[in-house]
Protein backbone atom coordinates (compact mmCIF):
# COMPACT_ATOMS: atom_id res chain seq x y z
CA UNK A 1 0.00 0.00 0.00
CA UNK A 2 1.35 3.57 -0.78
CA UNK A 3 1.48 5.84 2.11
CA UNK A 4 1.65 9.25 1.50
CA UNK A 5 2.62 12.40 4.15
CA UNK A 6 0.09 14.77 4.61
CA UNK A 7 2.53 17.28 3.38
CA UNK A 8 1.20 21.14 3.42
CA UNK A 9 1.09 20.80 -0.57
CA UNK A 10 -0.69 17.63 -0.35
CA UNK A 11 -3.43 18.79 2.06
CA UNK A 12 -3.92 22.20 -0.03
CA UNK A 13 -4.02 21.31 -3.72
CA UNK A 14 -5.16 17.83 -2.99
CA UNK A 15 -1.80 16.71 -4.64
CA UNK A 16 -2.03 12.87 -5.12
CA UNK A 17 -0.12 12.28 -7.77
CA UNK A 18 -1.32 9.60 -10.27
CA UNK A 19 1.49 6.79 -10.44
CA UNK A 20 2.46 5.66 -14.11
CA UNK A 21 0.74 2.36 -13.98
CA UNK A 22 -2.30 3.80 -12.86
CA UNK A 23 -2.38 6.04 -15.89
CA UNK A 24 -1.50 3.71 -17.96
CA UNK A 25 -4.16 1.26 -16.92
CA UNK A 26 -7.11 3.97 -17.51
CA UNK A 27 -5.56 4.92 -20.79
CA UNK A 28 -5.74 1.15 -21.82
CA UNK A 29 -9.30 0.53 -21.02
CA UNK A 30 -10.30 4.11 -22.50
CA UNK A 31 -8.13 3.32 -26.22
CA UNK A 32 -10.59 0.10 -26.01
CA UNK A 33 -13.59 2.29 -25.68
CA UNK A 34 -13.52 5.67 -27.35
CA UNK A 35 -12.89 7.33 -30.54
CA UNK A 36 -9.81 8.00 -31.27
CA UNK A 37 -9.04 11.76 -30.01
CA UNK A 38 -7.31 14.36 -31.94
CA UNK A 39 -6.81 16.45 -28.69
CA UNK A 40 -6.00 15.24 -25.47
CA UNK A 41 -5.68 17.86 -22.37
CA UNK A 42 -4.91 17.15 -18.74
CA UNK A 43 -6.12 20.32 -16.76
CA UNK A 44 -4.12 19.39 -13.65
CA UNK A 45 -1.32 17.16 -15.59
CA UNK A 46 1.19 17.04 -12.02
CA UNK A 47 4.76 15.66 -12.63
CA UNK A 48 2.90 13.99 -16.29
CA UNK A 49 1.75 10.58 -15.78
CA UNK A 50 -1.31 10.80 -17.70
CA UNK A 51 0.29 12.65 -20.34
CA UNK A 52 2.77 10.10 -20.88
CA UNK A 53 0.62 7.35 -20.89
CA UNK A 54 -1.82 9.21 -23.53
CA UNK A 55 1.33 9.38 -25.69
CA UNK A 56 1.41 5.25 -25.39
CA UNK A 57 -2.53 4.53 -25.84
CA UNK A 58 -3.25 7.15 -28.54
CA UNK A 59 0.49 7.58 -30.79
CA UNK A 60 -1.28 8.95 -33.38
CA UNK A 61 -3.28 12.11 -31.48
CA UNK A 62 -1.74 14.77 -32.91
CA UNK A 63 -2.02 17.56 -30.04
CA UNK A 64 -1.50 16.88 -26.22
CA UNK A 65 -1.62 19.90 -23.42
CA UNK A 66 -1.03 19.49 -20.09
CA UNK A 67 -1.78 22.56 -17.23
CA UNK A 68 -0.14 22.32 -14.08
CA UNK A 69 -0.19 25.38 -11.11
CA UNK A 70 2.72 23.95 -9.34
CA UNK A 71 6.21 25.17 -11.64
CA UNK A 72 8.32 22.06 -9.68
CA UNK A 73 5.60 19.85 -11.28
CA UNK A 74 5.87 21.56 -14.65
CA UNK A 75 9.61 21.04 -14.56
CA UNK A 76 9.17 17.23 -13.82
CA UNK A 77 6.45 16.47 -16.36
CA UNK A 78 8.57 18.33 -19.45
CA UNK A 79 11.32 16.43 -18.34
CA UNK A 80 9.34 12.94 -18.19
CA UNK A 81 7.94 13.74 -22.10
CA UNK A 82 11.19 14.71 -23.33
CA UNK A 83 12.26 11.21 -22.34
CA UNK A 84 8.87 9.59 -23.61
CA UNK A 85 8.51 8.83 -27.56
CA UNK A 86 6.33 11.41 -29.50
CA UNK A 87 7.22 13.99 -26.53
CA UNK A 88 7.84 16.84 -28.13
CA UNK A 89 4.09 17.33 -29.48
CA UNK A 90 2.95 17.50 -25.68
CA UNK A 91 2.82 21.20 -24.17
CA UNK A 92 2.77 21.51 -21.09
CA UNK A 93 2.02 25.21 -19.61
CA UNK A 94 2.06 26.44 -16.24
CA UNK A 95 -1.58 27.56 -15.30
CA UNK A 96 -4.29 27.80 -12.85
CA UNK A 97 -7.13 25.85 -13.47
CA UNK A 98 -9.83 28.66 -11.93
CA UNK A 99 -7.85 31.32 -13.94
CA UNK A 100 -8.14 29.62 -17.25
CA UNK A 101 -10.72 30.17 -20.08
CA UNK A 102 -12.10 26.90 -20.86
CA UNK A 103 -14.75 27.49 -23.10
CA UNK A 104 -11.67 29.26 -25.05
CA UNK A 105 -9.34 26.77 -24.86
CA UNK A 106 -11.59 23.54 -25.92
CA UNK A 107 -13.46 25.40 -28.63
CA UNK A 108 -9.61 25.65 -30.37
CA UNK A 109 -8.97 21.91 -30.21
CA UNK A 110 -9.91 19.75 -32.98
CA UNK A 111 -12.75 16.81 -32.11
CA UNK A 112 -12.71 14.07 -30.42
CA UNK A 113 -10.88 15.93 -27.73
CA UNK A 114 -10.26 13.50 -24.78
CA UNK A 115 -9.88 15.73 -21.20
CA UNK A 116 -8.10 13.10 -18.62
CA UNK A 117 -6.74 13.78 -15.46
CA UNK A 118 -7.14 13.46 -11.76
CA UNK A 119 -8.42 16.88 -10.05
CA UNK A 120 -7.27 17.94 -6.38
CA UNK A 121 -8.98 15.38 -3.63
CA UNK A 122 -9.79 18.13 -1.16
CA UNK A 123 -12.74 20.31 -0.54
CA UNK A 124 -13.87 23.61 -0.32
CA UNK A 125 -13.93 23.92 3.59
CA UNK A 126 -11.04 22.23 4.01
CA UNK A 127 -8.96 24.74 2.25
CA UNK A 128 -10.73 27.58 3.71
CA UNK A 129 -9.34 26.34 6.68
CA UNK A 130 -5.96 26.60 5.42
CA UNK A 131 -6.42 30.21 4.10
CA UNK A 132 -5.82 28.88 0.53
CA UNK A 133 -5.98 30.76 -2.54
CA UNK A 134 -6.66 27.47 -4.34
CA UNK A 135 -10.04 27.96 -4.74
CA UNK A 136 -12.75 28.79 -7.42
CA UNK A 137 -14.80 32.02 -6.96
CA UNK A 138 -17.29 31.95 -4.46
CA UNK A 139 -20.48 31.25 -6.27
CA UNK A 140 -23.83 28.70 -5.22
CA UNK A 141 -22.69 26.76 -7.96
CA UNK A 142 -25.18 23.94 -6.18
CA UNK A 143 -27.76 26.38 -5.65
CA UNK A 144 -27.70 25.38 -2.09
CA UNK A 145 -30.05 27.61 0.21
CA UNK A 146 -31.10 28.57 4.02
CA UNK A 147 -30.44 26.32 6.72
CA UNK A 148 -28.59 23.26 3.92
CA UNK A 149 -26.06 26.20 3.69
CA UNK A 150 -25.34 27.00 6.84
CA UNK A 151 -25.31 23.76 8.06
CA UNK A 152 -22.60 22.49 5.78
CA UNK A 153 -24.39 20.92 2.42
CA UNK A 154 -22.95 23.77 0.56
CA UNK A 155 -19.31 22.35 1.02
CA UNK A 156 -18.11 20.55 -1.69
CA UNK A 157 -15.35 18.60 -3.24
CA UNK A 158 -13.15 20.88 -5.44
CA UNK A 159 -13.19 17.83 -8.43
CA UNK A 160 -16.95 18.54 -8.16
CA UNK A 161 -16.52 22.25 -9.53
CA UNK A 162 -13.96 21.12 -11.60
CA UNK A 163 -15.63 18.73 -13.56
CA UNK A 164 -19.00 20.27 -13.68
CA UNK A 165 -16.74 23.21 -15.11
CA UNK A 166 -15.55 21.17 -17.86
CA UNK A 167 -18.25 19.03 -18.74
CA UNK A 168 -20.09 22.57 -19.44
CA UNK A 169 -17.24 23.54 -21.21
CA UNK A 170 -17.51 20.25 -23.52
CA UNK A 171 -21.04 20.60 -24.30
CA UNK A 172 -21.87 20.32 -28.08
CA UNK A 173 -18.66 19.26 -28.53
CA UNK A 174 -17.86 15.17 -29.75
CA UNK A 175 -15.97 15.07 -26.17
CA UNK A 176 -14.70 11.95 -23.69
CA UNK A 177 -13.99 13.38 -20.34
CA UNK A 178 -12.14 10.76 -17.91
CA UNK A 179 -11.05 11.61 -14.30
CA UNK A 180 -10.04 10.02 -11.15
CA UNK A 181 -12.28 10.83 -8.58
CA UNK A 182 -13.85 10.01 -5.33
CA UNK A 183 -17.60 8.09 -5.86
CA UNK A 184 -19.45 11.04 -4.56
CA UNK A 185 -18.10 13.00 -6.76
CA UNK A 186 -19.03 10.88 -9.71
CA UNK A 187 -22.29 10.83 -8.48
CA UNK A 188 -22.55 14.57 -7.94
CA UNK A 189 -21.53 15.83 -11.70
CA UNK A 190 -23.64 13.15 -13.25
CA UNK A 191 -26.59 14.52 -11.47
CA UNK A 192 -25.43 17.85 -12.73
CA UNK A 193 -25.13 17.21 -16.37
CA UNK A 194 -28.35 14.90 -16.14
CA UNK A 195 -29.96 17.56 -14.87
CA UNK A 196 -29.20 20.28 -16.59
CA UNK A 197 -29.38 18.32 -20.12
CA UNK A 198 -25.55 18.56 -20.93
CA UNK A 199 -25.68 16.19 -24.56
CA UNK A 200 -23.97 12.52 -23.23
CA UNK A 201 -24.15 9.57 -24.74
CA UNK A 202 -22.98 7.51 -22.23
CA UNK A 203 -21.18 7.13 -19.22
CA UNK A 204 -19.01 4.64 -16.45
CA UNK A 205 -17.82 4.40 -13.21
CA UNK A 206 -15.49 1.72 -12.59
CA UNK A 207 -14.00 1.51 -8.79
CA UNK A 208 -10.33 2.11 -8.91
CA UNK A 209 -8.40 0.95 -5.44
CA UNK A 210 -7.66 4.07 -3.65
CA UNK A 211 -5.93 3.06 -0.83
CA UNK A 212 -3.80 0.86 -2.90
CA UNK A 213 -2.65 3.83 -5.17
CA UNK A 214 -2.81 6.79 -3.23
CA UNK A 215 -3.15 5.53 0.20
CA UNK A 216 -6.18 6.89 0.37
CA UNK A 217 -9.52 5.37 2.39
CA UNK A 218 -11.83 6.92 0.36
CA UNK A 219 -14.21 5.26 -2.54
CA UNK A 220 -12.95 6.33 -5.51
CA UNK A 221 -13.19 5.74 -9.16
CA UNK A 222 -12.90 6.34 -13.04
CA UNK A 223 -15.77 8.68 -14.08
CA UNK A 224 -16.40 8.62 -18.11
CA UNK A 225 -18.58 10.72 -19.94
CA UNK A 226 -19.05 10.28 -23.60
CA UNK A 227 -20.66 13.73 -25.13
CA UNK A 228 -22.29 13.59 -27.69
CA UNK A 229 -24.16 16.73 -29.68
CA UNK A 230 -28.39 15.46 -29.51
CA UNK A 231 -28.21 12.78 -27.27
CA UNK A 232 -28.98 12.75 -23.68
CA UNK A 233 -28.69 9.27 -21.71
CA UNK A 234 -29.53 9.17 -18.08
CA UNK A 235 -27.58 5.60 -17.58
CA UNK A 236 -24.32 5.15 -15.72
CA UNK A 237 -22.75 2.08 -16.47
CA UNK A 238 -21.15 0.08 -13.42
CA UNK A 239 -17.82 -1.95 -13.14
CA UNK A 240 -16.40 -3.35 -9.90
CA UNK A 241 -12.83 -3.12 -11.53
CA UNK A 242 -11.42 -0.57 -13.55
CA UNK A 243 -10.66 -3.59 -16.21
CA UNK A 244 -14.29 -5.29 -16.07
CA UNK A 245 -15.46 -6.22 -19.31
CA UNK A 246 -19.04 -6.65 -17.54
CA UNK A 247 -21.07 -4.21 -15.78
CA UNK A 248 -22.31 -4.80 -12.07
CA UNK A 249 -25.51 -2.41 -12.15
CA UNK A 250 -26.73 1.11 -13.44
CA UNK A 251 -27.21 4.59 -11.79
CA UNK A 252 -29.33 6.92 -13.79
CA UNK A 253 -31.64 9.30 -13.41
CA UNK A 254 -35.33 9.16 -13.79
CA UNK A 255 -38.37 12.08 -12.71
CA UNK A 256 -35.72 14.42 -11.07
CA UNK A 257 -34.02 11.50 -8.92
CA UNK A 258 -30.55 10.53 -8.95
CA UNK A 259 -30.85 6.60 -8.50
CA UNK A 260 -28.68 3.89 -7.29
CA UNK A 261 -30.51 1.37 -8.99
CA UNK A 262 -32.82 2.49 -11.82
CA UNK A 263 -34.22 -1.09 -12.12
CA UNK A 264 -35.54 -1.09 -8.47
CA UNK A 265 -36.81 2.42 -9.33
CA UNK A 266 -39.13 1.27 -12.18
CA UNK A 267 -40.70 -1.68 -10.34
CA UNK A 268 -42.03 0.64 -7.04
CA UNK A 269 -41.98 4.14 -8.21
CA UNK A 270 -45.50 4.59 -7.85
CA UNK A 271 -44.86 4.55 -4.30
CA UNK A 272 -42.93 7.89 -4.19
CA UNK A 273 -44.91 10.69 -3.18
CA UNK A 274 -45.53 12.80 0.16
CA UNK A 275 -45.44 10.54 2.97
CA UNK A 276 -48.25 10.86 5.53
CA UNK A 277 -45.13 11.28 8.17
CA UNK A 278 -42.24 13.51 8.40
CA UNK A 279 -38.75 12.11 9.24
CA UNK A 280 -36.92 14.25 11.90
CA UNK A 281 -33.28 14.29 13.01
CA UNK A 282 -32.14 13.47 16.85
CA UNK A 283 -30.54 16.99 18.77
CA UNK A 284 -27.78 18.76 17.40
CA UNK A 285 -25.86 20.34 20.60
CA UNK A 286 -22.15 20.19 18.91
CA UNK A 287 -21.02 19.69 22.53
CA UNK A 288 -20.87 15.96 23.50
CA UNK A 289 -18.71 16.37 27.14
CA UNK A 290 -21.31 19.06 28.47
CA UNK A 291 -24.43 17.72 26.98
CA UNK A 292 -24.26 13.76 27.39
CA UNK A 293 -24.01 12.01 30.32
CA UNK A 294 -24.23 8.62 32.24
CA UNK A 295 -26.56 8.08 35.22
CA UNK A 296 -24.26 7.13 38.61
CA UNK A 297 -25.18 6.96 42.19
CA UNK A 298 -28.13 9.68 41.33
CA UNK A 299 -25.99 11.98 39.84
CA UNK A 300 -24.60 12.38 36.54
CA UNK A 301 -20.85 11.73 35.07
CA UNK A 302 -20.42 13.62 31.77
CA UNK A 303 -17.32 13.25 29.02
CA UNK A 304 -15.10 15.37 30.96
CA UNK A 305 -15.21 12.43 33.87
CA UNK A 306 -17.26 15.07 36.55
CA UNK A 307 -20.07 14.14 38.61
CA UNK A 308 -22.26 16.75 38.44
CA UNK A 309 -26.22 17.21 40.30
CA UNK A 310 -28.82 17.70 37.85
CA UNK A 311 -32.55 18.05 38.15
CA UNK A 312 -33.98 15.33 35.77
CA UNK A 313 -36.69 17.59 34.02
CA UNK A 314 -34.29 18.31 31.09
CA UNK A 315 -32.14 15.18 31.00
CA UNK A 316 -33.86 12.88 28.43
CA UNK A 317 -32.97 8.94 28.15
CA UNK A 318 -30.73 8.89 24.46
CA UNK A 319 -29.47 6.24 22.18
CA UNK A 320 -26.25 6.93 19.86
CA UNK A 321 -26.56 6.23 16.23
CA UNK A 322 -24.17 2.66 16.74
CA UNK A 323 -26.98 1.40 19.21
CA UNK A 324 -29.79 2.47 16.70
CA UNK A 325 -28.04 0.55 14.25
CA UNK A 326 -27.29 -2.83 16.26
CA UNK A 327 -30.82 -3.14 17.58
CA UNK A 328 -29.88 -2.28 20.91
CA UNK A 329 -32.64 0.41 21.83
CA UNK A 330 -33.91 -1.02 25.16
CA UNK A 331 -31.77 0.02 27.92
CA UNK A 332 -30.30 3.45 26.90
CA UNK A 333 -26.65 4.01 28.96
CA UNK A 334 -26.63 7.46 28.23
CA UNK A 335 -28.71 10.54 28.60
CA UNK A 336 -28.93 14.16 27.27
CA UNK A 337 -29.43 17.19 28.31
CA UNK A 338 -31.91 19.04 26.32
CA UNK A 339 -32.00 22.77 26.79
CA UNK A 340 -34.85 23.52 24.68
CA UNK A 341 -38.68 22.26 23.40
CA UNK A 342 -38.12 24.32 20.15
CA UNK A 343 -35.42 25.83 18.46
CA UNK A 344 -35.64 29.41 19.37
CA UNK A 345 -36.80 28.54 23.01
CA UNK A 346 -35.64 31.51 25.24
CA UNK A 347 -33.17 29.09 27.65
CA UNK A 348 -33.18 31.88 30.58
CA UNK A 349 -35.99 29.75 32.12
CA UNK A 350 -33.95 27.02 32.99
CA UNK A 351 -32.72 29.19 35.95
CA UNK A 352 -36.22 28.74 37.20
CA UNK A 353 -37.02 26.01 36.88
CA UNK A 354 -33.75 24.03 37.42
CA UNK A 355 -31.43 25.71 39.32
CA UNK A 356 -28.72 23.21 39.43
CA UNK A 357 -29.17 22.40 35.51
CA UNK A 358 -28.48 26.22 34.70
CA UNK A 359 -25.42 26.85 37.17
CA UNK A 360 -24.19 23.64 35.54
CA UNK A 361 -24.28 24.96 31.37
CA UNK A 362 -22.78 28.15 33.28
CA UNK A 363 -19.87 26.51 34.65
CA UNK A 364 -19.67 24.93 31.09
CA UNK A 365 -20.52 27.94 29.08
CA UNK A 366 -16.97 27.87 27.90
CA UNK A 367 -17.78 24.78 25.83
CA UNK A 368 -20.70 25.52 25.08
CA UNK A 369 -19.94 29.35 23.74
CA UNK A 370 -16.95 27.81 21.15
CA UNK A 371 -19.20 25.74 19.25
CA UNK A 372 -17.92 26.35 15.79
CA UNK A 373 -20.85 25.91 13.71
CA UNK A 374 -23.39 29.55 12.66
CA UNK A 375 -26.33 27.89 13.74
CA UNK A 376 -25.90 29.19 17.52
CA UNK A 377 -25.54 32.20 16.13
CA UNK A 378 -28.15 34.64 17.29
CA UNK A 379 -29.68 31.88 19.07
CA UNK A 380 -30.18 31.91 23.31
CA UNK A 381 -27.27 30.88 25.07
CA UNK A 382 -26.92 27.15 25.65
CA UNK A 383 -29.29 26.36 22.57
CA UNK A 384 -29.47 22.96 20.95
CA UNK A 385 -30.92 22.56 17.19
CA UNK A 386 -33.51 20.05 15.52
CA UNK A 387 -35.90 19.95 19.12
CA UNK A 388 -39.67 20.15 18.33
CA UNK A 389 -42.61 18.36 19.76
CA UNK A 390 -41.82 15.19 17.61
CA UNK A 391 -38.16 15.04 19.93
CA UNK A 392 -40.73 14.06 22.84
CA UNK A 393 -43.12 11.78 21.41
CA UNK A 394 -43.13 8.80 23.50
CA UNK A 395 -42.91 6.11 20.46
CA UNK A 396 -40.80 6.62 17.74
CA UNK A 397 -39.39 5.05 14.79
CA UNK A 398 -35.87 5.11 14.40
CA UNK A 399 -32.80 4.51 12.16
CA UNK A 400 -28.91 5.66 11.70
CA UNK A 401 -27.89 7.76 8.94
CA UNK A 402 -24.20 6.27 9.22
CA UNK A 403 -24.26 2.75 9.27
CA UNK A 404 -24.90 0.19 5.79
CA UNK A 405 -27.67 -1.50 7.28
CA UNK A 406 -31.00 -0.51 6.49
CA UNK A 407 -32.87 -1.59 9.57
CA UNK A 408 -35.64 0.43 11.22
CA UNK A 409 -36.05 -0.24 15.21
CA UNK A 410 -39.44 0.82 17.85
CA UNK A 411 -38.42 2.95 20.50
CA UNK A 412 -40.72 3.24 22.81
CA UNK A 413 -40.13 5.26 26.44
CA UNK A 414 -37.19 4.81 29.41
CA UNK A 415 -38.37 5.17 32.96
CA UNK A 416 -41.45 6.97 31.50
CA UNK A 417 -39.33 9.64 29.36
CA UNK A 418 -39.32 9.66 25.78
CA UNK A 419 -36.19 8.80 24.56
CA UNK A 420 -33.92 11.20 22.57
CA UNK A 421 -31.52 10.82 19.75
CA UNK A 422 -27.96 12.46 19.04
CA UNK A 423 -28.44 13.73 15.01
CA UNK A 424 -27.34 10.89 12.78
CA UNK A 425 -30.38 9.25 13.61
CA UNK A 426 -33.62 9.56 11.80
CA UNK A 427 -36.86 9.16 12.99
CA UNK A 428 -40.52 9.07 12.90
CA UNK A 429 -42.65 9.89 16.01
CA UNK A 430 -45.62 7.74 16.96
CA UNK A 431 -48.38 8.91 18.88
CA UNK A 432 -48.63 4.63 20.36
CA UNK A 433 -47.39 1.84 20.47
CA UNK A 434 -49.52 0.28 18.08
CA UNK A 435 -49.25 3.39 15.40
CA UNK A 436 -45.37 2.77 15.79
CA UNK A 437 -45.66 -1.44 15.01
CA UNK A 438 -47.67 -0.77 12.14
CA UNK A 439 -45.87 1.70 10.56
CA UNK A 440 -42.57 -0.67 11.70
CA UNK A 441 -44.26 -3.29 9.96
CA UNK A 442 -44.69 -1.22 6.54
CA UNK A 443 -40.69 0.10 6.97
CA UNK A 444 -39.04 -3.52 7.35
CA UNK A 445 -40.85 -4.85 4.58
CA UNK A 446 -39.42 -6.39 1.20
CA UNK A 447 -40.88 -3.70 -0.94
CA UNK A 448 -39.63 -0.76 1.46
CA UNK A 449 -36.53 -2.31 1.36
CA UNK A 450 -35.96 -2.44 -2.55
CA UNK A 451 -37.47 0.98 -2.85
CA UNK A 452 -35.17 2.39 -0.68
CA UNK A 453 -32.34 0.13 -2.47
CA UNK A 454 -33.05 2.43 -5.27
CA UNK A 455 -31.66 5.87 -3.54
CA UNK A 456 -29.15 4.72 -1.37
CA UNK A 457 -25.45 4.91 -2.59
CA UNK A 458 -23.72 2.79 0.46
CA UNK A 459 -20.68 4.14 -0.46
CA UNK A 460 -21.42 7.69 0.74
CA UNK A 461 -20.64 8.97 4.22
CA UNK A 462 -23.94 8.96 5.17
CA UNK A 463 -25.77 6.27 3.21
CA UNK A 464 -29.11 7.06 4.82
CA UNK A 465 -30.98 10.63 4.47
CA UNK A 466 -34.19 12.14 5.46
CA UNK A 467 -34.59 12.96 1.38
CA UNK A 468 -34.34 9.62 0.73
CA UNK A 469 -36.44 8.56 4.12
CA UNK A 470 -39.10 10.89 2.63
CA UNK A 471 -39.31 9.69 -0.85
CA UNK A 472 -41.57 6.68 0.41
CA UNK A 473 -45.45 7.65 0.68
CA UNK A 474 -46.37 4.71 3.21
CA UNK A 475 -50.26 5.27 2.44
CA UNK A 476 -49.54 4.26 -1.27
CA UNK A 477 -47.42 1.36 0.57
CA UNK A 478 -50.18 0.75 2.76
CA UNK A 479 -51.94 -0.17 0.04
CA UNK A 480 -49.55 -2.05 -1.55
CA UNK A 481 -49.57 -4.55 1.12
CA UNK A 482 -53.00 -4.31 2.09
CA UNK A 483 -52.97 -2.40 5.04
CA UNK A 484 -54.70 0.66 3.52
CA UNK A 485 -57.48 0.77 6.08
CA UNK A 486 -55.47 0.04 9.09
CA UNK A 487 -52.92 2.91 8.35
CA UNK A 488 -56.07 5.32 7.90
CA UNK A 489 -57.02 4.40 11.33
CA UNK A 490 -53.47 6.31 12.65
CA UNK A 491 -52.79 9.09 10.10
CA UNK A 492 -55.60 11.68 11.00
CA UNK A 493 -54.05 11.09 14.77
CA UNK A 494 -52.26 14.32 16.29
CA UNK A 495 -49.37 13.93 18.36
CA UNK A 496 -49.79 15.70 20.89
CA UNK A 497 -47.14 18.73 21.91
CA UNK A 498 -45.04 16.84 24.67
CA UNK A 499 -43.42 20.25 25.78
CA UNK A 500 -46.99 21.82 26.70
CA UNK A 501 -47.39 19.00 28.47
CA UNK A 502 -44.02 19.29 30.01
CA UNK A 503 -45.22 23.04 31.20
CA UNK A 504 -48.50 22.17 32.34
CA UNK A 505 -47.08 19.74 34.96
CA UNK A 506 -44.41 22.16 36.10
CA UNK A 507 -47.12 24.80 37.10
CA UNK A 508 -49.34 22.84 38.26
Amino acid sequence: MAVRKKTKEIAEFGDLQTPLILAERVCAVLSARIPRPQSIVEPTCGRGSFLRAALESFPDAPRLVGIEINPAHVRSARALLRTTPGGGRVEVVQGDFFGTDWNELLRGLDEPILVIGNPPWVTSAALGTLGSANLPEKSNFQKRGGLDAITGKANFDISEWMLIRLLESLNGRRATCAMLCKNAVARKALFHIWKEGIAIGNSSVRSIDADTFFGAAVDACLLTCNLSPGHHNCDCEVYEHLGDARKSGIIGYRDGHLLANVEAYERWKHLCGRSRYKWRSGVKHDCSKVMELRAENGAFRNGLAELVELESEYVYPMLKSSEVASGSTGNPGRCMLVTQSSVGEDTRVIESRAKKTYKYLIDHAKFLDARGSSIYRKRPRFSVFGVGDYTFSQWKIAISGFYKRLAFSIVGPFKNKPVVFDDTVYFIPCKTREEAELVISLLNSAIAKEFFYAFIFWDAKRPITVEVLQKLDLLALAREMGLEQAFAGFVSLEIAPAHSQRQARLFK
